[in-house]
């Protein structure tokens, strides 16, 4: 039975502990919150011990999870990796680039499992294409959220684009060569609403556009290469392939049209979207990876990457303001 250790029961940490209740071979030893209502709350709706001291509750389990504000990251992290702790921490793995690059060598050394949170990994319209050859050549991505107070302790960047950076890194597999950034603050005092291109070295180019002071939700992804479209829409769980007809093409709506170099067959698909609950998903990948001791799906290293990248794009917005 695999201890597990929540910090952090607010908004996003109620859905861990109530995904955790339902996973097996895990038992929830307590939690911790400094919100003294919250956690009365808590303790008595889960019927899970509250802890005011961090390191006690550490002292008792096998893994953390932690779902605090960004700006304890590093504190909690450092802590359960000195302790001999497994740790899951929501994105952004840290707060500035120092703590991440401290935390990338802490877990280095460590040999212990880490995973940074990037739900939208376990996406069921993401995954629908898991046995897709990804090769994409051009990238456009939209996120768009309505305003909400609650997550501008970050910048749009750190808050909602660094999902994108994330999969589009995982899906490149690439060294950026340029990254050119506009970005406005309107509601908060960090960046509202931002427009990115990253270029990369072996050609590919994505365009990413984020606002969380939109008045429609929207998290869509457009992938272009050699012969094939593919859309993703995170929101609506739908995916979408449309490319040049292959021979064996299974469940796919196929259409003629004329072109320069004569007549081409095109095919349209709706890959079989499974209907899963991306938070349960991932936190059940932390426990697989600690019990067959294997890697976590999103790594410490996916983690500091796409942070770093979104660093590079908050540097090239305050470049443009000062």
């Amino acid at each position: 039975m695999l201890k597990i250790a929540v910090f952090g029961a607010g908004h996003l940490g109620k859905f861990h502990l109530n995904n955790w209740q339902e996973i097996i071979e895990v038992e929830i030893v307590g939690f911790f919150d400094p919100n003294e209502q919250n956690a009365q709350l808590v303790s008595e709706k889960y019927k899970l011990k509250r802890f005011i001291h961090p390191e006690e509750l550490m002292d008792l389990c096998d893994a953390v999870d932690i779902v605090a504000p960004t700006i304890n990251h590093f504190e909690l992290c450092d802590m359960a990796l000195r302790k001999g702790k497994h740790v899951f921490v929501e994105k952004p793995l840290a707060n500035t680039m120092e703590e991440a690059r401290t935390l990338v060598k802490l877990a280095k050394e460590s040999n212990l499992k880490f995973q940074v949170g990037h739900v939208e990994r376990f996406n069921p319209a993401f995954l629908a294409l898991k046995n897709y050859d990804l090769q994409p050549m051009f990238i456009e991505v939209h996120r768009l959220a309505q305003f909400n107070p609650r997550g501008t302790d970050v910048s749009v960047i750190l808050d909602l684009m660094i999902h994108d950076i994330d999969i589009i890194l995982h899906l490149v597999k690439s060294n950026v060569s340029h990254i050119s950034a506009n970005g406005v603050a309107v509601m908060s005092d960090t960046p509202d609403i931002a427009n990115v291109r990253i270029e990369f070295d072996n050609g590919c180019v994505a365009n990413l556009t984020s606002s969380r002071i939109s008045i429609k939700k929207m998290r869509k992804m457009r992938l272009f290469q050699k012969d094939a479209y593919i859309g993703i829409d995170f929101l609506e769980k739908k995916t979408e392939v449309i490319k040049l007809n292959q021979p064996g093409d299974k469940n796919v709506f196929t259409f003629d049209i004329e072109t320069n170099h004569g007549k081409k067959t095109i095919a349209i698909a709706n890959p079989p979207i499974e209907e899963v609950n991306a938070i349960k998903m991932e936190l059940e990948a932390f426990r697989n990876a600690i019990l067959n001791n294997t890697e976590t799906p999103v790594t410490i290293l996916d983690g500091f990457g796409a942070m770093e990248v979104a660093h590079q794009i908050l540097e090239k917005i305050n470049d443009k303001q000062h």
